[in-house]
């Protein structure tokens, strides 16, 4: 079983993506931020980042999982000096789940508003 997930934005279908992926018992969360059509929700980090996390919640419900489930994030941030505003807000939702993260400085991403970006794994029991 394949199912594939959309956040309904215009570009997944000329870019080719998917919000995320569900085969079996795994599901992908693809690359998250805090863009919603043209607008940015947040102008720092911690607001951003919780943002982020509502967006991938969503997509896991979607896909028959739940943020308990998730066993990798992978944070992605254009200045890794603002780690603890992104951190707090990831602990705040995953302080007891406790998945496996990394967090890495990129040069950019794709809108010089946007901040941070964050991937996820669940597995479904």
């Amino acid at each position: 079983m394949r199912q594939l997930i959309s956040s309904g934005a215009p570009w997944e279908a000329s870019v080719g993506y998917s919000r995320a992926v569900r085969v079996g018992n795994v599901v992908e969360v693809a690359g998250t931020t805090a863009q919603d059509g043209d607008t940015i929700s947040g102008q720092e980090e911690y607001a951003q980042t919780k943002r982020i996390l509502e967006k991938i919640a969503a997509a896991l419900v979607e896909a028959g999982a739940s943020l308990d489930q998730v066993v990798r994030t992978r944070i992605f941030v254009t200045d890794i000096g603002k780690w603890e505003a992104v951190g707090r807000a990831h602990g705040e939702v995953f302080g007891h789940i406790r998945p496996v993260t990394t967090m890495v400085q990129v040069a950019a991403l794709i809108d010089p508003r946007l901040l941070v970006e964050i991937e996820a794994t669940a597995l479904i029991a």
